[in-house]
């Protein structure tokens, strides 16, 4: 239904708890909030609802025992105070149905953790997608939240459950996402080819597609392709096939409008180069997992504790873990940085290899040494070196599972990349290609556009 002119847009992500995909879709919901469309949020990770709440928008969350399952809810006490939460019970209709939606849509088949992740399929059915089971339950979370929400159309960003829910409910589907999870890509792992074909969610997810009477999938990829289809980046930085059906839009990146220059970089030196440490979630659940990026603080420290750098740590809304404090002298924290302004004022970035942190390294023109956790981060980090704007540092990983960088090896890579410009020019030129590839405010004139075509009368 249209809001004084115009639509009621609902913006979905992946579940996770970071800000990748919220740096992405932020900035298109506030374009389209510029031109009088009505923008909802469903993005229910801690820290993307802090941010959601920074920025002014409503964050609906689905209403699924899954959903309050934090961290701390998993833990036994944790778990007793979720239950005696008498507001929280009451809204999921009473303690014992409560466990019982719980217990049937947990799931208890999963793919094993293992380092090289080959697509957005393999990595979500470690995530728990081949129980169909838990597939189910949050396509209805979604499906009720959606009808709730009473949306014109959905945006999505990486959420398979969302797009079930547009499909089944009729909604106009505009999907915004990194080629590497368009199914006629090589997925995240494009340099080479697997021993043996990669678990799949396929069976499961068409087990439910087939309840709700919606085609079947060759790939967990395919509910990727909306009515509109938009990838972020340019061909030449994050390249398809000809045959694939879309529209590349350029970089994403946001920062809230008007942002100031933080106080404290006054305090940054001028005599020596800045370097900008950004890890992500050091750790995604209490017992670690192969996402979690605490090693690039670990060895980031060893590495750069008594180098003549300046090094500014930001989280992102994420915690430091006690065990690095206090900081060795030469660090500066900080819980969230603009990143924008921060690439622009440093000399180097060392990240995690998060999509968004790529894409703002080449658009300021900011060199990176980058430490990837996982390999869709790595194939980002990959693209980054391989148009020389960049080195990767990958950690290796123990018969135990710990991840671990040699720090002498990442001091040599920063030393390296500040010290050779080829690096910086490299990045400048990759900059100008995204930069012809689109924009915000274009990319936010085409869903317009594609809506009232969509939705003309």
């Amino acid at each position: 239904m249209k809001t004084n002119g115009g639509y009621r847009l609902l913006f979905t992500t992946l579940p996770t708890n970071d800000l990748g995909l919220l740096v992405r879709s932020v900035p298109i919901a506030l374009e389209l909030g510029k031109k009088g469309h009505e923008i909802l949020f469903s993005s229910p990770g801690r820290a993307p609802s802090k941010l959601l709440n920074d920025v002014g928008f409503t964050n609906i969350k689905p209403i699924h025992p899954l959903y309050e399952m934090s961290s701390e809810a998993l833990r036994p006490r944790g778990f007793l105070r979720l239950l005696r939460s008498k507001k929280l019970m009451e809204r999921h209709g009473g303690r014992w149905r409560f466990l019982a939606r719980l217990l049937r849509a947990i799931p208890l088949r999963f793919a094993p953790a293992v380092p090289e992740i080959w697509s957005m399929d393999h990595l979500a059915a470690i995530a728990g997608l081949m129980n169909a089971n838990f597939v189910h339950a949050n396509c209805d979370a979604y499906m009720k939240l959606v009808k709730d929400a009473a949306p014109d159309a959905i945006v999505d960003f990486w959420n398979p459950f969302a797009c079930v829910a547009a499909r089944k409910l009729g909604l106009p589907l505009v999907t915004v996402n990194q080629a590497d999870a368009h199914p006629e890509s090589r997925g995240f792992i494009w340099w080479k080819e697997p021993s043996a074909a990669p678990p799949t969610t396929v069976p499961a997810m068409n087990k439910v597609l087939r309840k709700f009477r919606l085609g079947e999938i060759r790939k967990l990829e395919d509910l990727s392709i909306g009515d509109l289809t938009l990838i972020v980046g340019s061909p030449e930085t994050d390249p398809l096939p000809e045959s694939a059906d879309v529209t590349y839009v350029g970089p994403i990146l946001w920062q809230k409008e008007g942002e100031q220059t933080p106080a404290w970089f006054d305090q940054l030196p001028t005599d020596k180069p800045v370097v900008w440490l950004y890890p992500g979630n050091p750790r995604y659940s209490a017992r670690g997992s192969i996402w979690d990026s605490e090693v690039i603080i670990e060895a980031s420290i060893e590495a750069l504790k008594d180098q003549n750098l300046a090094v500014v740590l930001s989280m992102g809304y994420q915690l430091i873990p006690d065990k690095y404090l206090p900081l060795p002298k030469n660090f500066f924290h900080t819980e969230y940085v603009p990143g924008l302004i921060m690439a622009q004022r440093c000399d180097l970035m060392i990240h995690h290899g998060g999509y968004g942190s790529c894409q703002t390294g080449l658009f300021t023109a900011t060199p990176a040494v980058i430490i990837p956790t996982f390999s869709e981060r790595e194939s980002n980090a990959r693209r980054v070196a391989d148009a020389g704007a960049g080195e990767l540092l990958i950690p290796t990983l123990s018969k135990h599972g710990r991840k671990s960088v040699e720090p002498m090896a990442l001091l040599q890579l920063v030393l390296r990349v500040l010290h050779d410009s080829s690096y910086m020019e490299n990045a400048i030129r990759c900059g100008e290609y995204l930069k012809r590839a689109g924009n915000v405010e274009s990319t936010a004139s085409l869903i317009e556009n594609f809506l009232r075509g969509r939705l003309a009368g």
